[in-house]
């Protein structure tokens, strides 16, 4: 049976006390927790305990050769396991965190379970930016590793909801503090051969990390680059964030051209006995017609799309939805992280107009 805690503003702080300390106290005892970050829901488990990891990847159903990020309250807890960050990296920690940035750095021997790093000699660490996270592992009292709180390849939970609709059962307990605020996971960097590389984009934006380093060489990975081993970081390889319908992404300059083409389709698609839906914006919302059509946000507030983009892609499988297009959005900002996920989610199948 899985606990479930309310802990948001209209919660009393003595229950909201009380809902931590149970959190952290099945921490300890090695149990799975998920709770809300300020990207998205996380599955924690003591990062020491290899036992008490084993549990997140059984509750998701995760492949074991898909590093987990280790959440941490404070940057002296670091010491215990991991190396001294790069120069650069210091930087950012100092600009970023708390926040949706998790670096990659050298991990001590023995300190970790070594499900947590599969078997990499590194560790991607972050401190979240939210107040329920943070005071889960400072009650906790250990470093916690934590994967998107979802079964393994679905959307990412924004909500406590989603967690029990994908976990419920199957983890020790839920940590409800409301929707989260980013909705799409931290950035990924690594420092290496003197240049920063995005492993994998987040809430954070190039355009963030280059003006916090200015003389130092920022590289993003091509659209489709896949490591064909032990991914360096999560998100990085198989299929993620997808719905159950089969999913392409539309990209085109024209909007009324794209509208019509994927008009077509879902016609075709109809014809033969789909459900079909379309995933779009609000402002294009209006061109589309289809069994289930959603708006993730606005492209006039790219931030909005990032919020919305997990429960959108959910909407398709509330509403069983079977055949779905989806249309791309500007890549500046935090539209790069949008796009990572949109074509993960339709394992990478593109239509460019």
């Amino acid at each position: 049976m899985t606990e479930y805690w309310v802990v948001k503003h209209k919660s009393d702080a003595e229950s909201a006390d009380r809902a931590i300390s149970e959190a952290a106290r099945l921490l300890k005892l090695g149990e799975t927790v998920a709770f809300p970050t300020e990207t998205v829901y996380g599955l924690g488990a003591d990062a020491t305990n290899s036992d008490a990891v084993k549990g997140i990847y059984s509750a998701k159903g995760r492949p074991s050769d898909n590093p987990l990020i280790v959440h941490i309250a404070d940057r002296d807890q670091m010491d215990a396991f991991a190396g001294v960050p790069a120069e650069p990296l210091q930087q950012l920690m100092n600009a970023f965190w708390p926040g949706p940035l998790t670096i990659i750095v050298p991990v001590r021997a023995g300190a970790l379970s070594p499900l947590v790093t599969a078997g990499l000699n590194t560790v991607g660490v972050r401190i979240p930016d939210h107040p329920v996270a943070l005071a889960v592992l400072r009650a906790a009292g250990c470093p916690v590793a934590a994967p998107s709180a979802n079964s393994s390849g679905r959307p990412s939970p924004t909500t406590a909801e989603h967690v029990a609709e994908d976990l419920g059962g199957r983890i020790g307990g839920i940590v409800d503090g409301g929707a989260t605020g980013v909705g799409v996971e931290s950035t990924v960097v690594e420092w290496a051969n003197g240049a920063l590389y995005v492993l994998r984009p987040g809430g954070v934006t190039a355009e963030q990390l280059r003006h916090a380093l200015p003389d130092v060489s920022v590289r993003e990975p091509a659209r489709t680059e896949e490591p064909a081993g032990t991914p360096r970081a999560p998100g990085m390889k198989y299929t993620h964030y997808a719905p159950r319908g089969s999913m392409r992404v539309v990209l085109g300059d024209d909007p009324q051209a794209v509208a019509g083409w994927m008009r077509r389709e879902l016609d075709a698609a109809k014809a033969r006995g789909e459900r079909t839906g379309v995933l779009t914006f609000d402002e294009r919302r209006g061109l589309h017609r289809a069994d289930v059509v959603v708006a993730a946000g606005s492209l006039a507030q790219p931030d909005t799309i990032a919020r919305g983009l997990y429960s959108a892609l959910r909407q398709f499988d509330q509403q069983h939805a079977t055949f779905i297009l989806a249309e791309g959005c500007p890549e500046a900002g935090i539209g790069r992280a949008i796009m990572n996920r949109l074509l993960k989610a339709a394992g990478h199948e593109v239509v460019r107009l």
